[in-house]
């Protein structure tokens, strides 16, 4: 029997194969019950188990919930031990650069099903409303029913949008690429408008939906260009084919534009983003959480993939510097604005992200210059990874304590902090954390993190001021614009301070709406938690040390390849 892969390349995959095989088993597992087969003109039953009357294990709600956490946590230890690489057929390599990232998708769906243990509580043996219930006790139990229900369907799109996420972390095909990004946004359109009930919930997931499907289609139209430029979707045989013309061919310049285009909206990076406000307004916040962390490593891997690995020439500057450089000053600057403005901790933190991948698209703009060394190449790249990863610990982290205000149906607008650390102050505290890291203060992850794409972009730009220069604003005249962008990183992360600092202002010197403690949701407060310690040990601990060497590695594979 010919199996589709090898035994060697299964190895390879064994946290994508926990998921596809949990996958199945999610959908199987709820529906196991007493059901038979009666065998024709006799009466001997023979038990299929699929259908009946379900058995008391397999009817539990929370039951898929539990066997999703199984599932991620299995992905993530096993992904965390594999040391072996290599090519998957003709279109997927596992690398320490696509690891890294499966790694960062599967951590922030973990947190994910974490959240949602509490914010979509399942309620075993709820009954269905009767004629004498009031009004208020019919709607409880309809919403229970409706929770209950939903735990399957959750979970399923939940593990679907893992595997997109991770398969095209390892395409080598621009085709698979995309196939891959779309899994997983199609999925994540549907997890956004989860909540269907509310109106805020449903009308931001047909806004994201038609968005992102606008940007997909530009993407897919471009890369169909590419694919008449070139003959061959392979990003090896890209890069080779972009690397011996001698000038930047028409089509192939307007391909990669119309990708930047579904990329840009990937990453929330302006004017693309216009979506995402209301999409992470309208999600709940484990969701929320997903798109500002997972979803954006994603589109950043894609982004990486076509500007470094494919069209950037081997000395001078990338056709697409200027455009990206303007774009990361605009996104980070109408990030930060538009955050300054915002009354709903949800739609800040949307605003926030939006500023983050400016940082980010910075550093790629810094790369694009053409004038940094292979080493402050990858020192920026390493910044912009790391930052990646360093995300999913402060930005979830603080999604997750938005999450747990939601299981008493706050946490939509800023008042819902007021007085937080007098009602929790541990949860309180660790909101603060994330914050001041989100804001680059040191000695927390996000300033680590910020202060190596700054040093990166600075060493690129080194030595380009002119050196008989007699006064600052002299040198500042004569340096290359690349240097701008660090400074516009620094004036911005300045700027943040002022909304970050706002969400401690109301949470420890502002009257609580309520004097009561928020519910007991013992695995979500533990999340919190744990998060809030890696913020802090993995900006000044010997944790740093080792995540940083393993996106140095990463990234030495990224540049090998």
């Amino acid at each position: 029997m010919n199996l589709p892969i090898s035994s060697s390349e299964a190895e390879l995959v064994i946290p994508e194969l926990i998921m596809l095989f949990g996958l199945i088993g999610i959908i199987l597992i709820p529906n196991l019950g007493n059901a038979s087969f009666r065998i024709p003109l006799t009466r001997i039953h023979v038990p299929v188990f699929i259908g009946g009357s379900r058995f008391k294990s397999t009817s539990n709600p929370k039951l898929p919930n539990q066997v999703s956490l199984i599932i991620f946590i299995s992905a993530l230890f096993f992904g965390l031990m594999q040391n072996s690489y290599g090519k998957i057929g003709d279109t997927l390599e596992v690398t320490e650069f696509s690891r890294l990232f499966s790694l960062i998708f599967i951590a922030a769906l973990l947190l994910a099903t974490i959240a949602t243990t509490h914010r979509i509580p399942a309620r075993p043996n709820v009954k269905p409303p009767n004629d004498g219930d009031s009004e208020n006790l019919s709607s409880k139990k309809i919403n229970a029913l409706i929770d209950n229900r939903r735990q399957v369907d959750f979970h399923i799109i939940l593990i679907m949008v893992g595997l997109g996420m991770s398969l095209m972390s390892m395409a080598t095909h621009l085709f698979m690429l995309f196939v891959c990004i779309e899994l997983a946004s199609l999925s994540s359109y549907i997890l956004v408008a989860f909540h269907k009930e509310s109106k805020v919930g449903g009308e931001a997931g047909m806004k994201y939906f038609i968005v992102g499907s606008v940007a997909s289609a530009v993407g897919i139209y471009g890369m169909s260009l590419l694919y008449l430029w070139s003959g061959d979707l392979s990003l090896d045989a890209l890069a080779v084919k972009w690397s011996e013309s001698s000038s930047i061919d028409p089509l192939a310049g307007i391909a990669v534009g119309l990708m930047l285009v579904a990329f840009g909206f990937k990453v929330g990076a302006a004017p693309f983003h216009l979506a995402a406000p209301d999409a992470y307004s309208g999600a709940s916040s484990p969701v929320a959480g997903l798109l500002a962390t997972a979803s954006k490593a994603m589109g950043f891997v894609a982004l990486m993939r076509i500007l470094v690995s494919v069209t950037m020439p081997t000395e001078g500057e990338a056709f697409w510097y200027i455009t990206i450089a303007v774009i990361a000053v605009v996104t980070m600057t109408w990030g930060n604005l538009a955050a300054l403005t915002s009354t709903n901790p949800k739609r800040m933190l949307a605003y926030s992200s939006v500023s983050h991948a400016g940082y980010m698209l910075a550093g790629l703009a810094a790369i694009g210059s053409g004038l940094g060394s292979e080493e402050a190449i990858e020192l920026v790249l390493t910044a912009i990874v790391f930052h990646l990863a360093v995300l999913v610990i402060f930005k979830f982290g603080a999604f997750l304590v938005l999450s747990l205000l939601e299981t008493e149906e706050r946490g939509h607008k800023l008042e819902d902090l007021h007085g937080l650390a007098r009602r929790e102050p541990i949860v309180a505290g660790s909101m603060f954390l994330f914050m001041l890291s989100l804001a680059g203060v040191p000695p927390l992850s996000g300033f680590l993190s910020k202060f190596l794409m700054i040093n990166g972009i600075v060493n690129i730009s080194a030595g380009t001021g002119a050196s008989d220069a007699t006064s600052v604003l002299d040198w500042l005249s004569s340096v290359e614009p690349v240097f701008w962008l660090a400074f516009a990183i620094v004036i911005n992360s300045a700027l943040s301070m002022f909304y970050y600092l706002r969400i401690g202002l109301v949470m420890f010197f502002e009257e609580p709406e309520d004097s009561k403690s928020i519910k007991d949701a013992f695995s979500l407060r533990l999340a919190i938690a744990i998060c809030a310690i890696l913020t802090v040990i993995v900006g000044i601990g010997p944790l740093s040390d080792s995540l940083l060497e393993m996106v140095a590695d990463a990234i030495n594979s990224f540049v090998s390849n």
